[in-house]
């Protein structure tokens, strides 16, 4: 790993443009270096704030993950994407077949390997420090071989989802996770400065060999003690 990287920011309007920036920057390196971009989107308030900032790229091959058609369409409607380049689950599917379904998707997209390597992951952090739909506890945390898993028994509404396993998140370029607002502050502690090997998922996630990045506003860092960067408007990572 190239070094967890903590970023903070006084509030989620100044750090929206950082993130739609780091994006753009990713993008223009992998398209020079393997002429696509992949992006993973676990959705959720990251789509809004970057429809706000991310107003035009140029035209990119792109995978996205987890994302209904709706919100993708609410994020790049001004970027000529193909269908092509876009993958979603199919939630008409029953979750073993769904998971299965993205699983094949994803293989066919990235045919080298035994788990995609993204350019980019861009993750939240729920307020019991779970990612993607990998929770505390679970035993999908060890899981080391599936590409996409199906859950069942979520403690969070919707009982029924897929994931991205934890060697698939771990295997990109980069992942930059985004955390905002002062209910988070207490989870992000735990995360970022509890004792090594901490059952929080979002903890877990550690690139092999990628980038890694915690974009915060100062409410959920309020409870931070570690030394974290203040990077200025306009600032690029």
């Amino acid at each position: 790993m190239a070094g967890r990287r903590v970023a903070v920011f006084p509030s989620s309007a100044e750090l929206g443009p950082v993130l739609a920036q780091l994006v753009t920057s990713r993008a223009e390196k992998a398209i020079s270096a393997h002429g696509r971009f992949t992006l993973g989107l676990s959705g959720g308030s990251l789509v809004s704030m970057l429809s706000k900032e991310l107003l035009a790229l140029p035209e990119l091959d792109c995978s996205f993950t987890h994302q209904p058609k709706t919100l993708l369409n609410q994020l790049f409607s001004k970027v000529n994407i193909p269908d092509s380049g876009i993958l979603t689950i199919d939630p008409s599917l029953p979750v073993n077949e769904c998971a299965e379904d993205y699983s094949r998707k994803l293989k066919e997209t990235f045919p080298d390997g035994d788990f995609p390597v993204f350019d980019l992951l861009l993750l939240g952090m729920g307020p019991d420090g779970h990612t993607c739909s990998l929770f505390p506890d679970h035993p999908l945390l060890e899981e080391t071989k599936k590409i996409v898993a199906p859950i069942s028994d979520s403690p969070k509404p919707p009982p029924q989802r897929v994931t991205m396993t934890l060697p698939v998140v771990n295997s990109a370029r980069c992942v930059a996770f985004v955390s905002t607002g002062g209910s988070k502050a207490t989870i992000l502690k735990e995360v970022l400065e509890g004792r090594e090997g901490s059952a929080f998922p979002a903890a877990r996630v550690v690139p092999t060999s990628g980038e890694l990045f915690w974009l915060v506003d100062d409410p959920a860092a309020a409870s931070l003690t570690i030394q974290v960067e203040r990077p200025g408007s306009g600032a690029k990572l």
